[in-house]
């Protein structure tokens, strides 16, 4: 059963529908909302919370854009609501230690497993130094591919925004990730 029937059918009191819909997109949203929201704990919440609102809503949804595109918006709307209601105060150690590492592979072996949770790691501090808007539109991009007119539609962005929001993230970015991997022995 494709998005739109399963919207019809919540939209006439079936709310096992709307479960079918939790239940197709909660792990996705909840893999980006960890890279926006900080935290598995926050990004928790803000799937929650982002749920909530969308089966209050779902009368609203225009069907102009995808369903998961609408949700995502709620999502990331609800995100920045909650951080700016509470500024972060855990450090780059904490994240690690709350995002755990990589699962470790049966094939590789354990110093390539370390490496890699080191890269992780370092990958992980340089994205939470970027800014949030600038964090969103990488993690758009680069960890969910999205195309340049998906992440305007999400972000309620022109796509040439985009475009220039994304050089200077990866450019700050690979700034970031410069100074994390080849720090300075003076």
């Amino acid at each position: 059963m494709d998005d739109d029937q399963l919207i019809d059918e919540a939209l006439a009191g079936n709310s096992a529908s709307f479960g079918l819909l939790v239940a197709k997109y909660q792990d996705r949203l909840f893999n980006t909302m960890t890279h926006v929201a900080g935290s598995p704990e926050d990004a928790r919440d803000v799937v929650q919370d982002a749920f909530v609102k969308a089966f209050v809503k779902l009368e609203t949804f225009g069907r102009a854009s995808g369903f998961y595109t609408w949700l995502y918006r709620i999502a990331f709307n609800v995100a920045i609501s909650r951080q700016r209601r509470h500024k972060p105060t855990v450090s780059i150690q904490q994240q690690r230690e709350d995002w755990g590492h990589e699962p470790a592979s049966g094939e590789a072996p354990p110093e390539d497993r370390l490496e890699r949770q080191e890269l992780a790691g370092q990958v992980q501090a340089a994205l939470a130094k970027l800014t949030q808007e600038h964090r969103t539109i990488v993690v758009l991009r680069e960890l969910d591919g999205y195309d340049y007119e998906t992440i305007g539609a999400i972000l309620d962005l022109p796509v040439g925004t985009v475009r220039s929001r994304l050089h200077r993230a990866r450019m700050q970015l690979r700034t970031e990730l410069k100074q994390v991997l080849q720090p300075d022995h003076s």
